[in-house]
């Protein structure tokens, strides 16, 4: 027993196993081995434009020195190689593991960089085809992690360019795999086969085409199917997180480093309140106190992209009290703060109770440009994932973060947002809670009389113009706010220049001055004249700000957001339904964009909207009409045909004989579209090899196809055995004439084949 494993620990034992080991089929083929090289190195660039990232730096040359190295020491055994590269995976695997235990929420781009390092390390030693498939797949898996992390059409002309390798590098490893000899770009000798250029162009082409049509039409289910959701890395907080205090970048490059809204308290910028203009990078509404007495303009900048299930609001904070030239959080102090489990990044909000159906949305924020320590989410959320240890949620239902929102920051909220009916909102009570009449109907004594008076006039005046008409006077308080909202709308306006607009004095009231003096003001100005209009007459409301939806990409899925895109609008309550918010604003939409009962295509409709804003208005038209009509002509059909089957026996059976009649047409129609298709493609064809199709067809048509591996005489031979001697003759006669044509340049006797083959035709008809 001992002579027996003696020779396990002895090296030579170990040399000689190893040497008369046989040699590995290597893959020679340079071709093959730099467009799998150059595929990585896509996988690996696309892997840093989409996470901005830096690997491709050190990447990219070690991963071409190891292919150089790899391809010249291909048929040597590289055990000390192999031994150094098994050492080093070790190692990216325990570095792995080891900031695997700090980013539990989102693996995807740990995952990626292993890969990367594995990928690296691997190719150092690719002697065989098979160890240059794991590459492509290798290639293929980051940049599906690009794909996923992407939020830019930077992605694409990389993903393009893949695309365009791919195609020749896996017809490359096709005929690699068959023994073939490898294709090259150009025709050195008769025995050299190149790349047809024509046909890769085609299908890269056509699969371009059939995934931007996938890709638009594909429906998007609303819900996720996981419940881990993308966030970034824990963020340590020090000192003492209060949540009273608001950080505005805007405020503190001012001057003033308490992040508050300047000296004065009223939310004008720099030292001492005395310059009367907003910050030209930030949004002056994003504060617990705000003034709307300021001017200026802010110049465009993306701040976040965010991914969401459906088009919204991002809402960032509200304020209950008007304080003459602007808003202010009046319960600043009464902030209640939330503390997260150190194991989860999952943080649970208090929910109102309300009526009504809702819809659970997901959306994922990534910030792109400095923030306040505001927190962006739709509507009512319910959980945030965050990265912070503790977040806190004000009187308002505004979200407040630790630390300002940094760039890179990415973070996920799940809104229950409510549906919109105006029919049941209309019909709401108009009994309101003292924990809403407190706060909510509070408006400057001055002004409160003069305001209602107003108001009541306006309204007055739309029922007198309804009386002998079909349409009901205002009675609700849902109907009222649309109503004042397009009045506003309607008969003031936004001056072209800013400055136009006289700031206000000490004494003076911004929606006294906004009504009776200046007709028009501020687009955010129109938003604070609508809440006071409805506090005058008893309806609660509050001024709320944040971010409208931005542009929505279809190609990236994402709504990129500017900091011009944020405005304020007005919220009103109604009892057992919760807060709605009403848009005021010129050119904005009456409504702010919300859940519909049927999103499964909303990305088409998206994309058709992206495409409409290019094309001029009367085209833009036609095509809304014309698609309208198909639209809802289809709807019809199909509500109709589906109801068939809700009307009985009869109903049943007369929907499955439409479906019988249906098929059956569809199906002749389609033989008959083919055959005119063949017929069209026949008649493009030199006539000897016309001929020869027409021959294959019908021996087809026989029971007899001819299979690709098949020569022309190899199947010529082979319908001896099923056809009679002179049918036979004929068609070996044809095949010969073909194969001579095709590859000896010979001009056949197509007057005589052709009486030939009509003869063999006849003799078929006659014996059928």
């Amino acid at each position: 027993m001992k002579n027996k494993f003696r020779g396990l620990y002895n090296l030579g034992y170990w040399r000689q196993r190893i040497q008369s080991a046989p040699p590995i089929e290597v893959e020679d083929s340079i071709t093959l081995r730099l467009l799998v090289s150059a595929l990585v190195i896509i996988g690996i660039v696309a892997t840093d434009i989409a996470a901005e990232t830096y690997s491709s730096f050190w990447a990219v040359p070690l991963s071409l020195a190891g292919g150089i190295w790899g391809y010249y020491r291909r048929r040597k055994p590289n055990v000390a190689v192999k031994f150094c590269i098994a050492i080093g995976m070790l190692l990216a695997l325990g570095a792995f593991f080891g900031r695997l235990l700090g980013e539990l929420n989102d693996t995807r781009l740990l995952l990626a960089e292993l890969l990367i390092q594995l990928q690296v390390l691997h190719s150092f030693d690719m002697p065989r085809r098979k160890d240059l498939g794991y590459s492509i797949v290798i290639g293929l898996i980051l940049i599906g992690v690009a794909a996923t992390l992407s939020q830019t059409l930077a992605f694409a002309p990389v993903l393009l360019l893949f695309l365009a390798i791919v195609l020749p590098t896996l017809v490359l490893d096709y005929r690699s795999r068959l023994g073939l000899e490898p294709l090259t770009v150009t025709k050195s000798n008769q025995n050299t086969s190149v790349f047809n250029l024509k046909f890769l162009t085609i299908n890269f082409l056509i699969i371009i085409s059939i995934g931007l049509a996938i890709f638009a039409v594909l429906p998007r289910v609303p819900g996720y199917g996981l419940r881990t959701f993308p966030v970034s890395s824990s963020i340590d907080v020090k000192g003492d997180f209060t949540g009273r205090k608001i950080v505005n970048p805007g405020y503190v490059r001012s001057g003033n480093n308490n992040g508050q809204s300047g000296s004065n308290g009223d939310g004008t910028q720099g030292s001492g309140g005395d310059r009367q203009q907003v910050d030209d990078s930030f949004y002056y509404g994003f504060n617990s106190k705000i003034n709307q007495n300021l001017r200026g303009e802010m110049k465009p900048k993306v701040v976040m992209r965010v991914r969401s299930q459906a088009e919204g609001f991002w809402r960032v904070l509200a304020f209950d009290r008007y304080t003459g030239k602007g808003w202010e959080i009046s319960r600043n102090d009464k902030v209640k703060r939330l503390k997260r489990s150190p194991f989860s990044y999952q943080t649970f909000l208090d929910r109102p109770l309300i009526v009504g159906k809702t819809k659970e949305i997901v959306q994922t924020y990534s910030v792109v440009s400095e923030l306040p320590n505001l927190i962006p989410a739709m509507a009512y959320p319910k959980e945030i994932y965050f990265p912070t240890p503790m977040i806190a949620v004000d009187t308002e239902d505004g979200l407040r973060a630790p630390v300002g929102l940094s760039k890179g920051l990415t973070y996920t909220v799940l809104s229950e947002v409510p549906y919109r009916d105006r029919t049941t909102l209309a019909k709401a009570p108009s009994q309101y809670p003292d924990s809403i009449k407190n706060y909510y109907l509070q408006i400057p004594v001055e002004i409160g009389d003069k305001v209602k008076q107003l108001t009541e006039e306006i309204l007055a005046g739309y029922n007198r113009q309804r009386v002998g008409k079909t349409e009901k006077s205002l009675s609700s308080p849902y109907e009222i706010a649309l109503y004042l909202a397009q009045y506003l709308k309607q008969n003031y306006t936004v001056p072209q220049n800013l400055f136009e607009i006289p700031l206000l004095n000490d004494k003076d009231d911004l929606v006294e001055a906004f009504l009776f003096k200046n007709k028009g003001g501020l687009p955010d100005q129109f938003s604070t004249v609508l809440t006071v209009m409805l506090r005058s007459i008893g309806i609660p409301a509050r001024l709320v700000a944040g971010f409208s939806s931005g542009d929505f990409n279809p190609f990236t899925g994402m709504y990129v957001v500017r900091n011009t895109d944020a405005y304020a609008m007005t919220e009103v309550y109604f009892p057992k339904y919760g807060w709605f918010a009403f848009d005021p604003i010129p050119n904005h939409p009456l409504i702010p964009p919300s859940i519909e009962e049927t999103q499964t295509f909303s990305v088409l409709k998206q994309f058709w909207n992206w495409i409409a804003g290019w094309l001029p208005s009367p085209v833009t038209g036609l095509l809304n009409n014309i698609f309208g009509t198909i639209f809802s002509t289809t709807v019809k059909f199909l509500s109709w045909f589906i109801s068939l089957f809700s009307r009985g026996i009869f109903g049943i059976l007369s929907g499955l004989t439409l479906v019988t009649l249906v098929s059956l047409f569809g199906w002749l129609g389609w033989d008959k579209w083919r055959k005119w298709r063949y017929q069209q493609f026949l008649g493009k064809l030199q006539p000897m090899e016309r001929l020869y199709r027409q021959m294959l067809q019908w021996t087809a048509e026989k029971g007899l196809t001819k299979h690709q591996s098949q020569t022309p005489l190899e199947y010529a031979r082979l319908l001896h055995q099923y056809h009679s001697p002179q049918i036979a003759e004929v068609i070996e006669e044809i095949s010969q004439a073909y194969v001579t044509w095709r590859y000896g340049g010979d001009n056949p006797n197509l007057n005589n084949l052709h009486q030939k083959w009509q003869q063999i035709r006849n003799i078929s008809k006659n014996s059928a």
